[in-house]
């Protein structure tokens, strides 16, 4: 199918965020879209790894959750604490009169952009590849529209964009909107976490069939394992031609900046060697070490990958593109969602699942908006889309502090408290953290921050 030159709204980007938002115009009766994405096919570079219950029920809004759910694994607890013992265990049963989701759904990145793409495919929607955008002005006969120019020269002209092309998007930086880091003072220099390795690895036995999600927070470190459903095995075989035998965890670990950059591609030595000093002593390839008596090793490695990672916030999620130094209030309308307007630590699994809620809400307010700009003055019109981005960058506030708070505490440095308590901060905190979850009070409000019910 061509790519047309001409729409109402054009979406650049076919990540989960951008797939979500042409899946909530299609709901709310809208179909004048395009959706462009400069890769040949969906990223396989998958980072998120868990859909919250909040984002389960932005997804129910739009009749996309049920695909997702039935893919994934239903994780009910965290287990998080030291190499050897847990010291909390926050639990989402608690959350059972709040929502019909009181779980965290594990299922890939990858795997989640798979499947709303192929819901999107079942409208008989397009996703146009590759197709980068390079350029964008307004255009010359209607100033409420735009030119946005494509790498291979093919333009589109349209009133609305949609920029859910990620932290580097092009749309954000040719429309001038700044993208910097809201410094809060807690949580500002950690460097836990500042680079991240990564890989969906098989180990060498089943005897891990039963681990559930394994949290391992060190002096200055972290590092997680989490087992993924059995249905990724078999996407991944459809995928690749490959068998994936075996269960697939994704493991990842904090390397402490001092010891140099990641690798491009950590290799499973690599990651071995992370697990064996940070990781769960039950995943150690030193059998002195582990204590099953045994060494327990990575088998295959199916993806690795590295990055570094850091807070930002664009200054605004909706600006006009005026031509020239037009002083009117006009212009194509530019919306930015998910990375294109905010980033954050990975602490706490929330990014991806900000960004889709973003562009779910999105897709009922801009329709909204399309409508009443038929009858309405586009000053007026726009309070609509002004006071919906003010509450989402609010929100986006909101979780860059969270995750700012959990880098605090789980970066958390191996030094004294002071001269009069020479008792190290990382000792106070385990015993906080152990004595805290013992609390049920305290276990379900850990869940709860988490699940991002209370901040949709």
């Amino acid at each position: 199918m061509s790519l047309p030159r001409n729409t109402t709204v054009l979406i650049v980007g076919a990540g989960p965020t951008g797939l979500a938002a042409a899946l909530s115009l299609i709901h709310h009766g809208f179909k004048d879209f395009v959706i462009v994405d400069a890769l040949v096919k969906g990223d396989n570079s998958s980072r998120a790894v868990v859909v919250h219950a909040a984002t389960l029920e932005a997804l129910d809004t739009i009749s996309c959750g049920d695909e997702l759910v039935s893919k994934g694994t239903k994780m009910t607890t965290l287990n998080l604490g030291t190499r050897t013992a847990v010291l909390a265990y926050p639990q989402f049963k608690g959350l059972e009169p709040y929502t019909r989701h009181p779980y965290g759904l594990v299922i890939p990145q990858t795997f989640t952009e798979h499947i709303l793409w192929n819901k999107l495919v079942s409208f008989g929607v397009t996703v146009y590849r590759p197709h980068k955008v390079v350029g964008m002005k307004a255009n010359a006969d209607d100033a409420n529209r735009a030119d946005v120019t494509l790498e291979d020269g093919h333009v589109i002209t349209t009133r609305y964009v949609i920029a859910a092309d990620g932290a580097h998007s092009t749309i954000r930086t040719i429309a001038g909107i700044a993208f910097t880091d809201p410094k809060s003072g807690r949580g500002d220099h950690s460097t836990m976490l500042a680079q991240l390795a990564q890989a969906d690895v098989t180990f060498d036995t089943s005897d891990l069939d039963a681990l559930n999600f394994r949290g391992v927070i060190s002096p200055n470190n972290f590092c997680f394992c989490i087992p993924f459903p059995s249905t990724f095995n078999e996407y991944l075989t459809k995928e690749t031609g490959k068998p994936a035998e075996g269960r697939i965890f994704r493991v990842g670990c904090g390397v402490p900046v001092e010891e140099g950059p990641i690798p491009h591609a950590p290799s499973k030595e690599y990651m071995q060697n992370l697990i064996d000093r940070f990781g769960p002593v039950g995943l150690s390839s030193d059998p002195t070490v582990n204590p099953n008596g045994k060494a327990v090793c990575i088998k295959d490695v199916f993806w690795c990958s590295r990055f570094r990672t850091h807070s930002a916030i664009a200054d605004t999620f909706f600006s006009r593109l005026s031509s020239g130094g037009s002083s009117k209030h006009e212009g194509v309308a530019i919306l930015l969602v998910g990375d294109a307007a905010h980033i954050h630590s990975p602490a706490g699994g929330q990014g991806m699942n900000l960004g889709i809620r973003d562009a779910v809400f999105l897709g009922e307010v801009l329709v909204k908006h399309i409508k009443a700009t038929d009858s309405t003055p586009l000053p007026e019109a726009d309070r609509i889309l002004t006071e919906f981005v003010t509450e989402r960058r609010a929100r986006a506030l909101e979780v860059i502090g969270f995750t700012k708070n959990l880098l605090a505490i789980a970066g958390m440095k191996d030094e004294i408290v002071a001269w009069w308590l020479p008792i190290s901060k990382v000792t106070l905190r385990d015993w906080a953290l152990w004595i805290l979850g013992k609390v049920g009070y305290m276990r379900k409000q850990a869940a709860w921050n988490v699940s991002g019910l209370g901040r949709r």
